[in-house]
């Protein structure tokens, strides 16, 4: 009896010992799973699913790539590179004072001076048509440009715009495979994909492809047409935050179907801002170079007058000879009318102070220029003026003005 219960004693102990083990086992086991997974954020359910991309993702990307590989298969052969060549004035080499040569006398040769980008938009008959900026071909002795296939042609500028900053060249259309196709700019969202192709820093880098998307319409971007450090026009442009370095103006910026929705013409850059380049809307690209194609240049209204911001003109002038108010710093000054100009017929006068055209208020000259350049030559706008202190209202009938305005002129 005591045998039989040691034995059963003994049985008990093992049992006890093998189920205690087992269930230590299991349970460090489970701990060890569930600290792995706790470590890696992931439940271990879901492992597998969650680090395999789901069928419906990947077809996504595989979309996503195929757009733009499609939309630059579509359009890039209708980039090109565009070569600014201009005679650069060269002092003689400083051995000729010994052999009695005046080093005052210079030589001319013409050189590259800059590179950019264009867009063939148009064939007809045997020349094709490329637009790109005007900045990019501004002062241009010689255009040429680089095909996609490498085939450099000599261009001819047809016409230029300093102030919508676009020009249209033709070359012959021999060598020209692909045009592009313009889309509606008015119906750009912000968030479309958008595929900057061009030439950032020369042909050598010719047919670079850079994507992002629309960052925002109808950007209110000023400008300096005069280079005289005040701004005389303001743009309206679509952001985008594709990259665009220098070279890339004059480029296409395309949507997902290889359409061109904007010109590439500048960027904002600094240590502290990233991605903010700019480009002409496709709709506005269509309307200035019809004009070019036409008259070699844009025709616009002019008042006929010369100017300046009231903001500049001292207190004293402003309270004494303007009669203004001494808080009044909104509005253009008029410095001088010209004869026979359309402000002349209309009687503005000398030292009149323009604070609105058609009721909408004019602050400086880029407001005075951007409602100037809304309305037509031969239309009838009104003028608010001050007048010795007295506000006054007058009729002008607009008149042409060439299409880069001298300084403060409008």
């Amino acid at each position: 009896m005591d045998k039989q219960n040691s034995q059963n004693r003994n049985n008990h102990f093992w049992k006890s010992f093998f189920g205690g083990a087992l269930g230590s086992v299991i349970t460090l086991i489970v701990a060890a799973v569930l600290i792995f997974s706790s470590a890696g954020n992931i439940p271990v359910a879901y492992m597998q699913e969650d680090n395999t991309p789901s069928e419906d993702s990947a077809q996504t990307l595989v979309d996503f790539e195929s757009a733009i590989i499609g939309a630059v298969e579509k359009t890039s052969d209708a980039v090109v590179s565009v070569s600014n060549y201009q005679y650069v004035s060269s002092p003689e080499s400083i051995f000729s004072y010994y052999s009695g040569i005046d080093l005052n006398n210079t030589e001319e040769t013409l050189s590259l001076v800059g590179q950019g980008s264009g867009v063939v938009y148009k064939i007809e008959g045997d020349q094709a048509y490329i637009v790109t900026n005007n900045h990019v071909i501004e002062d241009a002795e010689e255009v040429s440009v680089i095909m996609a296939n490498g085939e450099v042609i000599q261009a001819q500028i047809i016409g230029a715009d300093a102030i919508s900053d676009l020009a249209v060249l033709q070359i012959p259309a021999d060598q020209v495979t692909t045009v592009i196709e313009f889309a509606d700019s008015d119906a750009v969202q912000v968030g479309s994909l958008a595929i900057a192709i061009g030439s950032p820093l020369g042909s050598e880098f010719s047919s670079s492809v850079t994507q992002g998307i629309v960052s925002g319409v109808d950007r209110v971007v000023p400008v300096d047409v005069d280079d005289d450090g005040n701004a005389d026009y303001d743009m309206s442009l679509l952001q985008t935050d594709a990259a665009i370095n220098p070279g890339n103006s004059g480029g296409a910026l395309v949507n997902k179907n290889g359409q061109l929705i904007g010109i590439n013409s500048s960027k904002l850059s600094s240590t502290q801002i990233e991605g903010m380049g700019f480009a002409i809307p496709s709709n506005e690209v269509v309307n200035i170079i019809g004009l070019l194609e036409a008259d070699g240049e844009v025709i616009r209204p002019s008042l006929g007058v010369s100017t300046y911001n009231l903001n500049e003109i001292a207190l004293r002038s402003r309270v004494e000879v303007l009669g203004l108010d001494e808080n009044t710093v909104d509005g253009v000054v008029v410095n001088q009318v010209l004869p026979d100009s359309s402000a002349d017929k209309g009687g503005v006068e000398q030292y009149d102070v323009i604070v609105g055209m058609n009721d909408q208020p004019v602050t400086n000259l880029s407001d005075l220029r951007k409602e100037l350049y809304r309305y037509n030559i031969g239309d009838t706008v009104t003028l608010n003026i001050i007048r010795n202190g007295e506000n006054m209202q007058l009729e002008l009938v607009l008149e042409a003005t060439s299409s880069t305005p001298t300084t403060n002129q409008n």
